[in-house]
């Protein structure tokens, strides 16, 4: 079945003019930036469409959290709209899609993660798997969701919010950071 990430995000955000805004915006940034660095690993062989696909749809389960600054009314914690665009995305029959949507958050939770940080999902693992999902989750980390007009981070900035949440986290990020650095900023 052929994915159109336009046609599915109009579907679920047709009500929610602000917050599709601001995901039209931040997925386009993150996946013009996902194909940079997809393009620059061709040895890793990654599939350029289904990045392109997943990276659009990558956040659509926003709107369904809690998040008023990017238009988002929901009754879930931010947190959640990772599992909760799973969902969305397996209704529709895109499982592959779906698992990109889950496992970008952060650099990926594990299931100790959310057990110590009692986060309100599933206890599983959500920790990127594939080439596609690791460069998504890497592109994803340059774009910040506050803030307007959007802008990419330099690498020194993202490493630095990465560390906050963890030596072990930003050895992973640092470790993407290796493998992708053709498609990488200067550390500015």
């Amino acid at each position: 079945m052929p994915v159109n990430p336009a046609e599915i995000i109009k579907k679920y955000y047709a009500p929610h003019p602000d917050a599709y805004e601001f995901l039209m915006a931040h997925a386009g940034m993150v996946t013009k930036k996902a194909l940079e660095i997809g393009r620059s690993v061709p040895h890793l062989n990654p599939f350029l469409k289904f990045i392109e696909e997943a990276a659009m749809l990558h956040d659509i389960g926003i709107f369904l959290t809690n998040a008023p600054g990017i238009g988002c009314h929901g009754d879930k914690p931010y947190i959640c709209h990772g599992y909760l665009g799973r969902e969305l995305l397996e209704k529709e029959g895109f499982e592959a899609h779906a698992l990109v949507c889950e496992r970008h958050v952060g650099v990926g939770l594990t299931v100790k993660d959310i057990i110590k940080k009692n986060f309100p999902m599933p206890r599983r693992d959500m920790t990127p798997k594939s080439i596609e999902e690791k460069i998504i989750c890497f592109a994803d980390k340059f774009f910040s969701k506050s803030g307007y007009p959007l802008k990419e981070k330099p690498l020194h900035v993202v490493r630095k919010q990465i560390e906050a949440f963890g030596a072990d986290k930003l050895k992973v990020f640092d470790a993407w950071a290796e493998i992708f650095k053709e498609g990488v900023p200067p550390a500015v």
